[in-house]
C-alpha cells in the first residue's frame, strides 16, 4: 500500500487524513499551520517540509486547499509537488474551483506523466471524519479503480460523474449554488419569524418536518440559533463558490436570478465582517434592521480565507 499525501489539512483535509490513518493507511501531510500538522502527527501521520518533499514519496496526492491560486502554488510553485512526484502518480483535486482551472491543471499534470482526479467534496468536517461525506469524481476509470481503497475509506457516497476533468467541479458548483440559495432562504425565513415575535427554534422544528426543510438550513441554523458561529464552513467559501457558479452559468449563456440574489447576500455578509465566521452568520446579518436595496454582488477576492 503506497503513501497517500495531503497538502492542506484544514477542517476537511485534516478530517480526511485522520480518517485514513484510522483505517490503517500510510499518510503524509503538509500545511502552513503547525498546529494542524501536530494533530496529524499525533495520529501517526508523517509531516513533510514542503509539497515537493511530500510528493516524492506518495503515489496519491490529495490537494485540499481553498482555491485555484493555492492549488497552483501547491503543484507548480518553486517547491511544488508536480516536479517531484513520480510519473504514474495521481493528483486528486478536492478544492471547489472553476471547471476550466481543473481542465488546465489536469492538462499540465498529464504533461508530466501524472493522472488527475477531479474530486470536490461535500458534507462538512464531521462527515469527512466518519467517512460519510460526498465525493464527486471525474476522471479515468482505471485511475479511480487503482485508488479504490482510499476513495471508499474516505467516502461511503462516491459519485462518479464522468471521465472529463472539470465535470466534478461543474457538479459541485451546481450543488453549492443550491446550498447557497437554500441557506439564504432559510436564514431570511427565520429572521422574519423572529421579527414576527415567533421563537426561532420552535419555528425551525416546524420547518424541519415540513415542506420548507433543507439539510443546509437545518445544519447551519440550528447552531446559529444556539449562538454557535464557530466556522465549520467559512462564509467566504460559499461567497467564493456562488460567484464561481455565476461565472460558469454566464459562460453557458444562462442567468441565475436566485443565485444572483444569494451572491449579493453573501457579499453583504463578507463586507460586514462575517467572512471568517460560519456561513450561518447570514442569520445575524438578516436580524439587523433593513439597510435599503441589496447591492449587486461584487467579485470575491482571488484567494478566499
Amino acid at each position: 500500500m503506497g503513501c497517500t499525501g495531503f497538502v492542506g489539512i484544514g477542517n476537511m483535509g485534516l478530517a480526511m487524513a485522520l480518517r485514513l490513518r484510522e483505517a490503517g493507511f500510510a499518510v503524509r501531510v503538509r500545511d502552513l499551520d503547525p498546529a494542524r500538522e501536530a494533530q496529524a502527527r499525533a495520529a501517526g501521520a508523517a509531516v513533510a517540509a514542503s509539497p515537493s518533499a511530500l510528493a516524492a514519496d506518495c503515489e496519491l496526492l490529495i490537494v485540499a486547499v481553498v482555491d485555484a491560486a493555492q492549488t497552483e502554488d501547491v503543484l507548480f510553485a518553486a517547491d511544488g509537488a508536480a516536479a517531484t512526484m513520480r510519473p504514474g502518480g495521481t493528483v486528486m483535486l478536492c478544492p471547489t474551483i472553476a471547471p476550466e482551472a481543473v481542465e488546465d491543471l489536469a492538462r499540465r499534470l498529464a504533461g508530466r506523466g501524472l493522472a488527475c482526479l477531479d474530486a470536490p467534496m461535500s458534507g462538512g468536517p464531521a462527515r469527512a471524519r466518519d467517512g460519510s461525506m460526498s465525493l464527486i469524481l471525474a476522471g479515468d476509470a482505471d485511475v479511480m479503480a487503482r485508488h479504490r481503497a482510499v476513495l471508499e475509506a474516505l467516502s461511503s457516497r462516491v459519485f462518479r460523474v464522468g471521465t472529463r476533468p472539470g465535470d466534478g467541479a461543474r457538479t459541485k458548483l451546481v450543488n453549492n449554488l443550491l446550498a447557497a440559495v437554500n441557506l439564504a432562504g432559510a436564514a431570511e425565513a427565520l429572521a422574519l419569524a423572529e421579527r414576527l415575535g415567533l421563537d426561532g427554534a420552535r419555528t425551525l422544528d416546524v420547518i424541519e418536518r415540513s415542506s420548507g426543510q433543507s439539510w443546509i438550513g437545518s445544519d447551519r441554523l440550528r447552531r446559529a440559533l444556539a449562538g454557535d458561529f464557530a466556522p465549520r464552513a467559512h462564509t467566504t467559501l460559499l461567497h467564493k463558490d456562488v460567484h464561481l457558479a455565476l461565472a460558469m452559468a454566464a459562460a453557458a449563456g444562462t442567468e441565475l436570478a436566485l443565485g444572483t440574489q444569494a451572491a449579493a447576500l453573501f457579499a453583504r455578509a463578507v463586507d460586514a465582517g462575517y467572512g471568517p465566521l460560519d456561513d450561518a452568520s447570514l442569520l445575524t446579518l438578516l436580524r439587523l434592521p433593513p439597510q435599503g436595496p441589496m447591492p449587486a454582488p461584487a467579485a470575491p477576492p482571488e484567494s478566499a480565507a
